[in-house]
């Protein structure tokens, strides 16, 4: 899949939390969301576009109530930009294609894995399964699970 953008037709499947997330960057319940404690091998990609954004290997458990990961799947497909709202100063994360609202990034996560902790929500997300990857078009994405694998 190397075609990632926003079309009607993806704005038209989203349910209303999907497309208030992704389109009007609200922010959906910690704890009670889809991926928060989800912990199948996988990727997940941009629900709108379909751009490749994190995956299984980056997650950990942060206790803030979103899914958290220490890093995009590709860099390229994620851009940060300042976000004042809400009287704070954060930095927004959103999908370079799809230009989906996906949450923040903070420099709390683990120090091991470079301290990021990109606190995202699962309205911007749909999680493809590592033994779908290939019949989902990314199967590009399985070597990086294969170097996993082999190195534990």
């Amino acid at each position: 899949m190397s075609n990632y953008r926003k079309t009607p037709e993806a704005l038209s499947r989203l349910t209303p939390e999907q497309y208030r997330v992704t389109q009007e960057s609200a922010t959906e319940r910690p704890f009670d969301n889809l991926y928060n404690d989800h912990r199948e091998p996988g990727l997940y990609v941009d629900v709108v576009s379909g751009e490749p954004l994190f995956t299984s290997l980056d997650k950990f458990d942060s206790s803030c109530g979103w899914p958290s990961f220490t890093r995009p799947a590709q860099a390229e497909h994620v851009i940060e930009h300042r976000d004042t709202s809400l009287g704070m100063s954060r930095t927004e994360v959103r999908s370079r294609h799809g230009d989906s609202h996906l949450g923040h990034v903070f420099p709390d996560g683990p120090r091991e894995t470079g301290g990021l902790r990109y606190c995202i929500n699962s309205a911007s997300l749909r999680f493809i399964p590592l033994a779908q990857l290939e019949d989902e078009g990314y199967g590009d994405y399985r070597k990086l699970f294969d170097t996993q694998e082999s190195a534990t």
